[in-house]
């Protein structure tokens, strides 16, 4: 469960606030227009942006203090993110190993995790080489790999949070989302009826019929 209890978090002037509940084990997305406070909720999270005020509670543990490596949290970010020097293999081999002495086992997950991703065979090259970051990805593809990624955090017992701009792909996995507008994040709302009859801030964001 993760608890955003009376918080406020400041970026220069934007001020974000939120007191919410998240059940744990869910999916659950986040939208809203541009300059809301999404980037800035999720910074908050992953301790990258101290809290002006309140707590951010995760199992009713205080991350106060937490540096983002410590809490439990992983983020797959908007951008590519990648080292343009390394090949696909050795990026995800990273997170293994720093190091990246690889046990035959590690090897064998790595090459498991491209296959799934559709990357089958092409460890040994560079993210140059390959085709365009996870938000550019055709319609059909996003949509596997949004399952994937729902999939794979969910059978570990994690919570997903997803960030999107498209009410599909909220229809697609989320069963609830969180509307963050004007500096406050709301809800958790569930997902369809969210969107069949959305509120005014998310009617002007959407534009008519866009949910």
């Amino acid at each position: 469960m993760l608890q955003l209890d009376a918080l406020t978090l400041r970026q220069g002037a934007f001020v974000l606030s939120a007191d919410l509940t998240l059940p744990g084990g869910g999916v659950t997305a986040v939208i809203g227009p541009s300059g809301g406070g999404k980037s800035t909720l999720l910074a908050g999270i992953a301790g990258f942006l101290t809290p002006s005020q309140g707590r951010i509670l995760w199992q009713g543990r205080d991350l106060a203090g937490l540096a983002p490596g410590q809490r439990p949290v992983s983020i797959l970010f908007q951008d590519g993110n990648l080292f343009a020097h390394l090949t696909l293999a050795q990026t995800l081999g990273l997170a293994l190993a720093p190091r990246l002495r690889l046990t035959g086992a590690e090897a064998a997950r790595v090459a498991r995790a491209l296959e799934e991703v559709g990357l089958a065979g092409l460890g040994a090259r560079r993210p140059g080489e390959v085709d365009e970051p996870f938000a550019a990805l055709g319609p059909a593809l996003k949509t596997e790999m949004m399952a994937l990624a729902r999939d794979r955090v969910l059978a570990r017992g994690g919570t997903l949070v997803i960030v999107t701009h498209q009410p599909q792909d909220a229809r697609a996995i989320a069963e609830q989302v969180l509307v963050v507008a004007g500096g406050h994040a709301s809800g958790p709302f569930v997902t369809g009826p969210l969107f069949d009859a959305p509120p005014p801030d998310l009617v002007g964001y959407l534009g008519p019929g866009g949910g």
